[in-house]
């Protein structure tokens, strides 16, 4: 967990873009009931985490739903705007490909680092480039 925060904290360096990096091992009973998706958790959490609250609009959400190794990725607005799905889906199959294979922190490290390019391109950091969301790693 701590190479992940220090991968998120390396990678906004050089951008003003926020990464948050959410794991959850398995849907609640109550979430398989609703018949909800890892996309449809990952919305959810993008909300309640209020990555959507930036100066830039530019957070993104890398959800991991480890049981079935279901990559999501949730972007603002702004990001999401300037890269569109094109640019989400194959960092989403690369981890998912990474973590069949068993190697789910260089499959996470992955993310981030392709995430933060794209932010990077989009958003480079200026003067005053603030942190505004936390960096650790959220294990629900």
């Amino acid at each position: 967990m701590q190479n992940i925060e220090s991968a998120i904290r390396d990678s906004e360096k050089h951008h003003s873009g926020e990464i948050r990096f959410a794991v959850e091992a398995d849907f609640s009973f109550a979430a398989l009931i609703r018949g909800s998706t890892a996309r449809d958790r990952a919305i959810e959490l993008f909300s309640q985490l209020r990555i959507w609250d930036t100066e830039h609009n530019s957070g993104v959400l890398i959800y991991l739903l480890l049981a079935d190794r279901d990559v999501e990725i949730i972007a603002d607005r702004g990001i999401h705007h300037r890269a569109g799905n094109a640019a989400w889906e194959p960092i989403c199959r690369h981890m998912e490909q990474e973590f069949r294979q068993q190697h789910y922190e260089a499959g996470v490290i992955y993310g981030i680092r392709a995430v933060g390019e794209l932010l990077n391109r989009h958003y480079p950091a200026g003067n005053g480039n603030v942190n505004e969301l936390p960096d650790q790693p959220i294990v629900l």
